[in-house]
């Protein structure tokens, strides 16, 4: 009952509910209580999608959404049942059917990973997401703006960390040039950070970053993929969970072309579980996703929500969803009847229909519908048996899931992560050459006290020296002084040039008398010479 300008929901009020491919991208909501149907439901609208060219992104929570790459079976325990409904709303050319699918996992472990850069994410989206106040979002601004301007690229958490840390230890050169620059509002960002990193953002940040468009492709055969999202890991982290659907909704706003309404979305997401995005989220974060939805509309993007309770979308964020699909609600708790009358309210209202009561009593694969019209105006709401998806209800084989893989367009491209050089490896370089400069400037100024030290030594050295030869020379100045001291030196003089004198001497009479000389000869005759000579210098 499809047709090229719309998708066959189901059968409603004895017509086809369509939902107008030209009114695709003004969002939608699909929401139900736990086990009414409402995963089946977005299964059957995604790869009705698909089969007419459009992408389709979706998060798999509970891991059964990656059965839409395979074609159901006639002998699948929920055939029976998809053959019934599909005769009782008249879809005669109902078959089973496979979709072209690539499996995505921000932990590299059930599909391609997917990463981002710390500098592609920004600080504005990263003080949002970690609830910064005023003062530490522009602290986390300057050490972008530092980075920016020294050339230091940021590519993950470990970047960003040692940027950071830089800051915090020149914060008094930052401060004179940026603004205020304090340890104690780095060390809150740095906190901050660790929790995200707790839950496996050090995965989702880094290289090779994710390009946008491998979500926007089609096969062979004209069809548009179905990119699937492992999130049943990813639910544990809530925080990381919500910082890769904004940090996505906004890429594609800042990377899409302007459009306005095309005859056809560029891509739908459908976020399943859509309660844990909001749940506890900073005001500042629900208003960035208002923002988003509300803008990304002009650029060809459809956005769904799938959750259990449609009072867990922000009022802001629900004002943006004109397609809705409602499955049955249960009034045990004043909460859910809350809920229950909060939903019938957002329906246009039909005459034929009690809406608050009929959201209780709607069986499994029944939902309450009311999809935008070719003018752009809601249709009236319609009690409506969904129609049956045509691919495989339930999970895949890890062997299935493998061979899947292993044919994606995108095989390959994304495994291996890539760690060039950035501002962690360079600060530390910088960090170490300024150690080492220290260190050697440290050792020049224990080498300079040393030699200070030595010259000292020496100095007092010279000066004992010099003291001990004044002292030597005022002592023979006195002993010059005294009487006698003058005969009594030329005495010593006169002895001593005899002494002398008659060694000459005798040897050269021990050569002329004896022929030669020796010790004893020598030695007598010398000291016959020194005797007269003595006798002489008396």
């Amino acid at each position: 009952m499809s047709d090229d300008t719309g998708i066959f929901i189901g059968l409603g009020g004895g017509q086809p509910q369509n939902l107008v491919l030209r009114r695709a991208n003004r969002h939608g909501l699909i929401a139900g209580a736990t086990g009414t149907g409402k995963t089946v439901t977005l299964q059957g609208i995604a790869e009705s999608f698909s089969a007419r060219g459009v992408p389709v992104f979706m998060a798999d929570v509970k891991g059964d959404l990656a059965g839409i790459s395979m074609a159901g079976s006639p002998t699948a325990k929920n055939a029976d049942k998809l053959t019934a409904r599909a005769q009782e709303i008249g879809l005669t050319d109902y078959a089973y059917a496979d979709n072209p699918a690539m499996f995505w996992d921000l932990y590299g472990e059930q599909g391609h990973p997917i990463r981002t850069t710390i500098s592609e994410m920004g600080p504005l989206l990263l003080a949002r997401l970690m609830d910064l106040n005023e003062v530490q979002e522009g602290v986390l601004t300057i050490a972008f703006r530092f980075a920016d301007e020294q050339g230091l690229l940021l590519l993950n958490l470990d970047d960003l960390q040692s940027m950071l840390a830089y800051c915090a230890e020149n914060a008094d050169a930052l401060t004179t040039k940026y603004g205020n620059v304090t340890k104690a509002t780095v060390g809150t960002i740095q906190r901050q950070l660790l929790q995200l990193d707790s839950q496996g953002g050090g995965r989702f940040f880094g290289e090779p970053a994710l390009d946008i468009h491998d979500f926007i492709k089609v096969d062979e055969k004209g069809r548009g993929y179905i990119n699937v999202l492992a999130a049943d890991k990813l639910m544990q982290s809530p925080k990381l969970y919500a910082t890769f659907l904004l940090w996505l909704l906004s890429e594609l706003f800042q990377t899409l072309p302007e459009i306005g309404d095309p005859d056809k979305p560029v891509l739908v997401f459908f976020f399943d579980e859509a309660h844990l995005l909001f749940d506890d989220a900073p005001k500042a974060l629900v208003d960035k996703i208002e923002q988003v939805v509300r803008l990304i509309r002009s650029k060809g993007v459809g956005v769904y929500f799938v959750t259990q309770n449609p009072i867990d979308i922000p009022e802001e964020v629900a004002g943006q969803l004109g397609n809705r699909v409602q499955h049955a609600l249960r009034a045990f708790t004043p909460r859910d009847q809350k809920a229950v009358k909060a939903a019938a309210e957002t329906f246009r209202a039909n005459p034929d229909i009690d809406v608050e009561t009929a959201i209780t009593e709607l069986k499994v694969g029944e939902a309450l519908v009311s999809l935008l019209q070719e003018d752009g105006s809601p249709s009236i709401v319609q009690r409506t048996l969904i129609a049956p998806p045509r691919s495989r209800l339930g999970p895949l084989e890890p062997k299935e899931r493998a061979i899947i893989k292993s044919i994606s367009p995108c095989d390959g491209k994304y495994d291996e992560e890539i760690d060039r050089e950035s501002a962690e490896e360079i600060l530390a370089a910088r960090g170490e050459a300024a150690a080492a400069a220290a260190t050697a400037a440290k050792a020049q100024v224990e080498a300079d006290k040393a030699a200070a030290a030595q010259a000292k030594v020496e100095a007092k050295q010279r000066e004992a020296q010099l003291k001990e030869q004044a002292r030597a020379d005022a002592a023979a100045a006195r002993e010059a002084a005294k009487p006698g001291a003058f005969d009594r030196a030329v005495q010593s003089a006169t002895r001593s040039a005899a002494s002398s004198v008659g060694r000459q001497v005798a040897n050269e009479i021990g050569r002329a008398v004896f022929g030669g000389t020796s010790r004893k000869s020598g030695g007598i005759v010398g000291s016959l010479v020194r005797g007269v000579l003595g006798s002489l210098f008396k």
